[in-house]
């Protein structure tokens, strides 16, 4: 399909990237019009068309609302979709440049769309009982597998006497090249250290604890009192779901954020690699003399040995070895549910060719 460069104007409001890759995507398209999945409902979405033009609501496609169709093929916020020419009707969905999931929360084999389409993700993390590094680099293995670009939001700097400590503390996450922003989230001053990553054709998904400061932030950005926020527990720090449902807003600097409802579980999906987000215990790993060592009591382990001697944290080891034993088993867990699925199919294929004489 052909955009008009009047509309490609207003969708680079909204984080439309106009590059060559999405033109290409573009004009292959069917349907008559573009628009981003602002918002998801059980049976529909809303759509936005620009900065300043009113949601629209609109149906999926019929294979969408079947219960055995992939869910990870359904529009996730942040999505490109085209239109057809009533403007009601989903036609069709663009190739993804990133999908930010994880695996839902309660189940063993599910995973859960959380934004698609996202150029970095901030994590934003409160400088009081929310502080935990071993939480922020599980969020990290969730987003190197994304295809987006992390970036930590540390938030209530200004309440926090030991700011420098805690960025210490993550001395191997920024060696990584992760971005680290300590900031008071209710000054626009403080976060204008973010502006960089909401320009036009741009977009950024906030995720991070209930009580983190997601939705003041938000506010802040936004440069209104859009999100209603909630004052955390004093005993710790935990705070009420004041975001319930994954939204996507344009910002004053060009760019668009999509917010999310706070995490209590940030679950591996399986598609994750470990490695990562943990270069430091490969580059180590590397050294053993074993090529598959598993850094037990085998002789020769780089490994143990950096532990003994103090060079790698043992906790942060420790989180490395959870998390690769937690997404090899949610990996396998997908692909019997795969499988299940596949013999499933050909069972149900079979019994309508054998009741009807064709399949």
């Amino acid at each position: 399909m052909q955009a008009q460069p009047d509309d490609l104007a207003r969708l680079r409001a909204i984080g439309w990237p106009d590059d060559d890759t999405a033109r290409e995507a573009l004009a292959a398209a069917e349907g008559v019009r573009l628009a981003r999945v602002a918002s998801q409902h059980r049976t529909a979405y809303d759509v936005a068309l620009g900065p300043d033009d009113a949601l629209m609501k609109v149906q999926p496609p019929m294979p969408w609302t079947r219960p055995r169709f992939p869910p990870d093929q359904r529009a996730a916020v942040g999505d490109w979709v085209t239109l057809d020419a009533s403007g009601r009707n989903i036609v069709g969905m663009l190739p993804r440049r990133s999908i930010l999931k994880r695996g839902a929360a309660g189940e063993h084999h599910r995973q859960q769309l959380i934004a698609a389409n996202v150029d970095h993700v901030l994590v934003v993390v409160g400088l009081d009982q929310d502080f935990n590094p071993r939480r922020i680099e599980r969020y990290l293995v969730l987003i190197r597998a994304s295809g987006a670009d992390p970036v930590l939001v540390l938030t209530k700097a200004d309440e926090c006497d030991i700011v420098d400590d805690c960025v210490d503390l993550l001395v191997e996450v920024a060696e990584s090249g992760v971005p680290i922003h300590p900031v008071n989230a209710k000054d626009p001053a403080s976060t204008a250290v973010l502006h960089p990553y909401l320009g036009p054709g741009r977009t950024v998904v906030l995720v991070g604890s209930s009580g983190a400061g997601k939705s003041t932030l938000t506010n802040t950005l936004l440069g209104r009192e859009k999100m209603k926020t909630n004052a955390v527990r004093a005993n710790d720090s935990r705070g009420r779901h004041t975001t319930t449902a994954r939204v996507l807003l344009p910002l004053p600097q060009g760019g668009c954020l999509i917010d999310t409802p706070g995490m209590r579980e940030v679950k591996l999906s399986g598609d994750e690699d470990v490695a990562d987000a943990f270069e430091d215990v490969e580059a180590l790993a590397m050294h053993c003399r074993f090529r598959d060592c598993g850094h037990g009591n085998e002789p020769g382990c780089a490994v143990r040995a950096a532990l003994d001697e103090g060079v790698l944290d043992e906790a942060r080891y420790l989180n490395y070895a959870k998390l690769r034993d937690e997404m090899e088993a949610a990996a396998t867990s997908q692909a019997e549910r795969k499988a299940e699925a596949r013999v499933m199919g050909k069972a149900l294929n079979k019994r309508l060719k054998d009741k009807y004489g064709r399949r």
